[in-house]
């Protein structure tokens, strides 16, 4: 039995997986392999492993990365999208700079129409912005114009996305004036989310 039909049938558990992918790498190859699936249940819980994997041992992905980095490409956007969350928790690893060069071709995705696609790369950019200093002042011009970047019809909502990132980089951010005015002007805000996620911005204590 593989370690993904042990993983859809609920005979291992994600973490577990995520163990044993470490030390084999014939399982990782399973699991990288079954992020491009047809099937929802293959592609998801592969997904599942390979994000636990990023975010507690991200340097045993980090050879991975030109192999998703290709996935940014793709015209499926279910791989796009799982591409991005794993190279966002790859970054902080990027000894060798790599995210530098593909970050155009990562934040393309905001300006996708596809909402969970631009979505994912808008709230990461927070993540990113923390790991790689160099690149905030880049990062932050993308998120405050992110409305006129996406060219889907979900505009507000990606507001929000965007405050939350923000956020996570908030108190790093030396010149703090062009973002408290852009999260104040979305207090008003038409989506409820969106006028959420800026009351939320102004209680936590980095931005007070």
């Amino acid at each position: 039995m593989s370690i993904i039909s042990d993983l859809v049938d609920n005979k291992i558990r994600t973490e577990e997986a995520a163990s044993k992918a470490i030390k084999d790498g014939e399982i990782l190859s399973e699991l990288l392999e079954g992020i491009l699936s047809k099937k929802d249940e293959i592609r998801f819980n592969s997904h599942q492993v390979l994000l636990n994997i990023s975010e507690h041992n991200p340097e045993i992905l980090y050879p991975q990365w030109d192999y998703l980095e290709h996935l940014l490409k793709s015209d499926n956007q279910f791989s796009r999208s799982i591409a991005i969350n794993l190279i966002a928790n790859l970054v902080k690893v990027d000894k060798e700079n790599k995210f530098e060069a593909c970050f155009d071709l990562y934040f393309d995705n905001i300006a996708g129409k596809k909402t969970m696609v631009a979505g994912q790369a808008t709230l990461n950019a927070g993540k990113i912005a923390k790991a790689k200093p160099n690149l905030q002042a880049k990062i932050t011009n993308t998120l405050l114009n992110v409305d006129q970047i996406h060219q889907g019809k979900q505009t507000e909502l990606m507001k929000a996305y965007a405050i939350a990132a923000l956020n996570d980089y908030f108190d790093e951010i030396a010149d703090k004036e062009k973002i408290l005015d852009f999260v104040k002007a979305q207090l008003a805000s038409d989506s409820l989310k969106t006028g959420k996620a800026a009351k939320v911005f102004f209680r936590e204590p980095a931005a007070k």
